[in-house]
């Protein structure tokens, strides 16, 4: 009862478990998160979602040159020089200082600049949005609360247009090239 046997005698090894094959997961890239250090942020802002590629200067960055993006921007830093994004959406977000041109396809407005902007298709200026310079656009938006100074020019949208023979009615020889529609809201909003 008390006496010992072979086995306990010999010194025990380890058994090795058998290796477990490790599981096989698709490859996922990692998703890049902004962490944020300030302890009250004055202004909270989120990008909206954007297809394809988009780049963005935080609001702890300064730039002082030219900048262009080949997709789509934000900027809510402080920028001084040019920004262009021929063809990409800029959004300027709320703790944006620029005094810059800009040049965009759509151009998103809700800090502050100072410089002409150009946009070929669409300038929506928010509420919380300053801007003095000169704008030349197809489309405007500005939201009641923004402020603006400067001059409006409304150019012909420049997208593919469908042939003029598809729709002989829709042509008017008589229509002054001056005359538009948005002419109206764009001279009210000085």
């Amino acid at each position: 009862m008390w006496s010992k046997r072979k086995e306990d005698e010999l010194p025990q090894r380890p058994e090795r478990p058998a290796p477990v094959p490790a599981p096989s997961a698709p490859a996922v890239e990692p998703q890049r998160r902004e962490i944020n250090t300030m302890s009250s942020p004055t202004r909270t802002f989120e990008p909206e979602p954007v297809r394809g590629g988009s780049a963005a200067l935080g609001k702890n960055v300064t730039v002082k040159g030219q900048i262009f993006a080949r997709e789509d921007l934000t900027i809510d830093g402080e920028v001084e020089g040019t920004v262009e994004c021929h063809e990409h959406r800029l959004t300027i977000g709320p703790n944006a200082r620029v005094q810059a041109g800009l040049k965009a396809r759509e151009i998103i407005i809700q800090g502050s600049i100072q410089g002409n902007v150009d946009a070929t298709d669409k300038i929506d200026i928010k509420k919380e949005a300053k801007l003095v310079g000169d704008i030349k656009t197809s489309r405007i938006v500005i939201e009641d609360g923004a402020y603006f100074k400067g001059s409006i020019d409304i150019s012909k949208a420049t997208t593919a247009a469908k042939p003029q023979a598809a729709s002989p009615a829709v042509a008017t020889p008589s229509a002054s090239p001056n005359t538009s529609a948005a002419t109206p809201a764009a001279t009210g909003s000085r």
